[in-house]
């Protein structure tokens, strides 16, 4: 397989997220990352549940502190688990972590990760979902992992790449990138498509 040329285009990659980081750089092309942005995360309570990482991504990409330069592309991301009827998030504290894996703990949700991908003329959104099957947890087992992992910066309070996915994830149906927050094989046919 020929590597992507990105034809002296510069890829900006608007996210903190270090599992992001390391997802973009598996698709074998240049970028930098950028993280200031004016966004605020909120959307609205009528939001389907489906389309908040896609109205949260898309922010983000319009939050961006700058305009974009005529050569940049910038990409911006979201990810949200949804468990029955219930929006999981980042949690904010030790104690909502743990509500939130007793919540998933032998149950199945879904992940659902938007991608944005931006230029300085056009913008277009897309997402994936997968789904996640939980075996039951211990109450010491999610103490555990909460304490060791301290999981604050991920939707649903667990990294599937980490231990709890190890011992607590019996099936995956779907993209095991989009659960761990870019679903890569959309983002790279974006950016052939923006490229050209």
């Amino acid at each position: 397989m020929i590597r992507m040329d990105i034809k002296g285009k510069r890829i900006i990659l608007g996210s903190a997220s270090p599992r992001r980081k390391e997802l973009l750089a598996g698709l074998d092309i240049d970028f930098e990352v950028d993280t200031r942005n004016d966004f605020e995360e909120r959307f609205s309570p009528d939001t389907p549940h489906d389309m908040i990482p896609e109205v949260l991504s898309e922010g983000k990409s319009y939050g961006f502190h700058r305009p974009l330069g005529e050569d940049e592309i910038l990409i911006t991301s979201d990810t949200l688990v949804l468990c029955g009827n219930r929006v999981m998030g980042k949690p904010h504290s030790r104690e909502e972590a743990l509500d939130m894996l007793r919540h998933l703990s032998a149950r199945e949700h879904k992940v659902i990760t938007a991608v944005t991908v931006r230029d300085c003329s056009h913008c277009h959104t897309v997402s994936d979902t997968a789904y996640v099957h939980f075996k039951e947890l211990s109450e010491s087992e999610m103490e555990y992992y909460v304490d060791t992992y301290k999981p604050f910066d991920k939707a649903g309070a667990y990294g599937i790449q980490e231990w709890i996915g190890y011992i607590g994830i019996g099936k995956i149906e779907g993209s095991y990138f989009t659960i761990m927050g870019m679903p890569v094989h959309l983002v790279y046919q974006e950016l052939k498509h923006f490229i050209g």
